[in-house]
């Protein structure tokens, strides 16, 4: 699935739960000696997932360690994006020279619970949600705005070092299109010349998976 929506050239790896021949290493086991049974599973899947992708792509695949706020750190020449939620693990990598950054995020596809759109959402994102979920209730509209705010993060931090709150961004999606527009709130990112007032993602609902992506461009 994640291929789908990411662009030609990246390398990518997905399992839909955990794999028996998923294994850590060392320096990765400590990153979840305390973790519960789930989050183990999912955060070793995902590891596998990630060297596959790098694998793919010709770089190394040794440890993936957790770096600021938990990004993971890549190999040199290497940008990417890991994402993991009940029933899907997913990794995507490429190439400086074709992608600055990247984010992914995976959610399943239910509506969130009572009282988390309120918390993620601005006030015209509500009412657009709202509008989206009763001309198009087949797609959990809400989940899909928090999970595209999710990748919106992943794709921000690595170029601004910061966080990025929820209000940092305005979502507008294009239901027809699979596509989605990330207006910055919070001011530009800058990706080396570039000055970005806005991020390109990308979509998709599916066997009982939200996916979302945000790409940008080298």
């Amino acid at each position: 699935m994640i291929e789908r929506i990411v662009p030609a050239g990246t390398e990518t790896a997905e399992a839909y739960g955990d794999l028996p021949e998923a294994t850590l290493f060392p320096e990765e086991e400590l990153i979840v000696k305390s973790a519960v049974a789930k989050r183990r599973g999912e955060f070793t899947t995902a590891r596998h997932c990630a060297r596959q992708a790098l694998t793919r792509l010709g770089a190394p695949a040794g440890a993936i360690l957790t770096g600021e706020r938990g990004a993971p750190q890549w190999p040199e020449g290497v940008v990417g994006s890991i994402t993991h939620c009940d029933g899907y693990r997913a990794a995507v990598v490429a190439r400086p020279a074709l992608v600055t950054s990247i984010g992914i995020d995976a959610e399943p596809a239910l509506p969130l619970p009572s009282g988390v759109l309120d918390a993620v959402a601005l006030a015209d994102e509500q009412v657009a949600i709202k509008e989206l979920l009763a001309s198009m209730p087949q797609v959990p509209w809400d989940r899909l705005l928090f999970s595209a705010k999710e990748s919106v993060y992943k794709a921000w931090f690595p170029l601004m070092r910061r966080f990025l709150e929820f209000e940092g961004a305005r979502l507008v999606f294009d239901p027809a299109g699979g596509t989605f527009t990330a207006h910055l709130l919070a001011g530009p990112a800058i990706a080396g010349s570039r000055t970005l007032h806005t991020f390109d993602g990308r979509w998709l609902s599916e066997n009982g998976i939200v996916l979302t992506s945000v790409t940008v461009p080298a």
